[in-house]
């Protein structure tokens, strides 16, 4: 594969607008309303007892990464 080709080749645009167009909303995930993953899971039970919160155990993958960001700025665990 030669350099030119590598520079034409894409995947998706970039979102306008967005502070990281890495980030999609996860209302927007095409698999946001599966089950939370695994390690989604483990990881929003140690948010939520740091927290002292209970969260339902059926979130939807979406769900627990809006969970997850509530609470890793609550706990100070916030990666922003």
């Amino acid at each position: 594969m030669s350099d030119t080709s590598r520079e034409e080749e894409t995947l998706g645009a970039v979102r306008e607008g967005g502070d990281n167009p890495a980030e999609k909303d996860p209302s927007d995930w095409v698999t946001g309303d599966e089950p939370m993953t695994a390690p989604q899971r483990s990881y929003l039970d140690t948010l939520a007892r740091e927290a002292g919160e209970e969260i339902p155990a059926d979130l939807t993958k979406a769900e627990a990464s809006e969970q997850i960001d509530r609470l890793q700025n609550e706990t100070g665990r916030s990666t922003e």
